[in-house]
């Protein structure tokens, strides 16, 4: 029984932010109840056109968001792992 590897939560505080990070601009962009609407304009640019492309540059800043916590989280996961072999070897 000693081969069984001890394994961490799936569910982590940083995956959960990295989930809502990449789910935040579908809802936000297939809720079209929120922004089908011409008010407020935004010099001259009815609130429907200037909505949808405020979320271009800030789903992009999300999509890195979430890559760079998968990035910390899996070094994380990595140097867990790896502390835990040398420490049952020894």
């Amino acid at each position: 029984m000693s081969d069984e590897k001890t394994r961490e939560p799936v569910v982590t505080p940083a995956r959960v932010a990295i989930a809502l990070c990449l789910i935040a601009p579908f809802v936000a962009m297939l809720w079209v109840g929120s922004y089908a609407k011409v008010d407020p304009a935004f010099i001259g640019i009815p609130f429907f056109y200037w909505y949808q492309m405020l979320w271009v540059p800030l789903s992009a800043a999300l999509t890195v968001t979430a890559y760079k916590l998968w990035q910390r989280d899996q070094r994380g996961r990595a140097g867990a792992s790896s502390s835990a072999k040398g420490g049952a070897s020894e």
